[in-house]
């Protein structure tokens, strides 16, 4: 074959391959927004007064860290921007690629550098590069060799250098809400790049169920749309109707977006604590559903109240921590179904006992108390004499057995090394049990001043 026809076949086989591809290119693929105008969610960001439009809108881009849930759009913003300034963009996925590949994408851009064209190297997943990895970005940044946009479903503040972040702005994204995904799916069914030829429509209902079922996801949207337009068979008017049967049948529960290593996970977990804080049963309930229905452990969320019950009730309910470690207890012994029922019992409980942090405030306190102050030593008369020796010493002498006081109550006595006897670590509140706790409290103080037989009545002398 001369030169001149090899030229012509290779064009040829790449048109024809370039087309196969076109044709069998999943729908998320074929229906990416290609302009900011078809972008649909993310008002927050992209409002016509926000500084990224207005980026956009003049041809600009700096580097950036896009950090949110999968499916909202990271990606495609990324290349409309390429489109609007008139860049490159090279590709690399945290998850393959390694220092061989960032050379190699550093190395294209500073000859598209040299040919007069600016460089995107847009970085999915960018926190599962290790710091050094994200330092070998770092000069080509400061140098202009690339615009950096990086892609994360975490929270970059832990997960992202500190000189990553000193260098991009980072745009928070939010999971689509049901209008959003539902406009989304529609373009889809109307428009010839993706299914108008396929005459999709829905049974009613049946739209929103999809939208629901997406999780906020754009791409599992489309996605379960192409496949439900796939299994749909034609009418007699040849219309593939989607019905509710028919999603049941692709996914009959929503795919919960939850991973334990991930933000999702400590979201969760954080908005649990803080409705049984906040007394909200309803809200307890709804986020121990949300921890179960992912895939968490529910035992996980038995140990957070258990940390509840001391943290956020303490003393105004002692019996919370016996009906978290019951329900716990339960779990274990009859299994998941019965277990699970008895934690958000638990939970609810805990929702609408009476709240105190005394018990947490005073138990740190005294903590840092101890760490910061010398170690005093123990009140001769509160230490043991098994000895003789310690007995000549004075050991044990003059201690008061509550028992054979009135009321089994030393009133005057003291129990802290003088130097610090009169510190208050806990201070009951005035909620649930611990009213009765701050009554006895003070009759136990009285009982002190009242009393002949004080450890140091100069404590007491202008109380009487």
């Amino acid at each position: 074959m001369i030169s001149g026809q090899s030229d012509l076949f290779e064009e040829a086989a790449a048109r024809k391959g370039q087309q196969f591809r076109e044709e069998h290119e999943p729908l998320a693929a074929r229906m990416r927004p290609k302009t900011i105008e078809d972008f649909i969610g993310q008002e927050e960001i992209l409002g016509s007064d926000s500084i990224l439009r207005r980026d956009l809108e003049n041809g600009r881009c700096s580097s950036m860290i896009l950090w949110g849930p999968p499916g909202v759009g990271k990606t495609t913003l990324a290349e409309i921007f390429a489109g609007a300034v008139n860049a490159r963009v090279e590709r690399l996925s945290a998850v393959t690629s390694g220092v061989k590949e960032i050379r190699t994408a550093i190395d294209r851009a500073e000859r598209n550098l040299a040919s007069g064209y600016r460089t995107i190297l847009f970085v999915d997943e960018v926190h599962r590069f290790n710091k050094s990895q994200q330092d070998a970005f770092l000069p080509y940044i400061e140098n202009g060799t690339i615009i950096f946009i990086g892609a994360t479903t975490e929270n970059p503040s832990f997960e992202l250098n500190s000189a990553i972040l000193s260098r991009a702005r980072v745009y928070v994204l939010r999971s689509l809400n049901r209008a959003d995904i539902e406009k989304i799916i529609m373009r889809a069914v109307l428009s010839p790049s993706g299914l108008k030829s396929e005459n999709v429509v829905f049974e009613k209902g049946a739209l929103s169920a999809m939208a629901d079922l997406s999780g906020g996801d754009a791409r599992r949207a489309l996605n379960i749309l192409e496949i439900a337009a796939g299994s749909a068979v034609p009418d007699a008017e040849g219309k593939k109707v989607i019905t509710l049967r028919l999603l049941g049948s692709i996914g009959s529960e929503k795919i919960a977006r939850y991973d334990k290593k991930g933000d999702d996970y400590f979201d969760l977990i954080s908005a649990f604590h803080k409705s049984v804080r906040g007394s909200s049963p309803q809200a307890a309930l709804y986020w121990y559903a949300r921890i179960v229905a992912g895939g968490g452990d529910p035992l996980y969320v038995a140990r957070r109240l258990v940390a509840i019950a001391s943290e956020d009730i303490g003393s105004a309910d002692p019996n919370a921590m016996g009906i978290v470690l019951a329900a716990w207890d339960c779990y274990e012994r009859v299994g998941r179904a019965e277990g699970e029922r008895a934690i958000a019992e638990a939970a609810v409980y805990c929702a609408v006992a009476p709240k105190s942090n005394a018990l947490y405030t005073a138990w740190n306190s005294v903590l840092s108390f101890v760490k910061e102050n010398p170690d005093y030593d123990v009140p001769i008369y509160l230490r043991n004499a098994p000895t003789a020796l310690m007995k000549s010493l004075g050991y044990h002498e003059g201690y008061r057995y509550a028992h054979d006081e009135p009321g089994a109550y030393a009133a005057g006595e003291c129990f802290l090394p003088p130097e610090i006897r009169h510190m208050e670590w806990y201070v009951p509140n005035d909620r649930g049990y611990e009213q009765f706790i701050q009554k006895k409290i003070k009759y136990l103080k009285d009982r002190d001043i009242a009393s002949d037989n004080q450890r140091y009545p100069e404590d007491f002398a202008q109380k009487k």
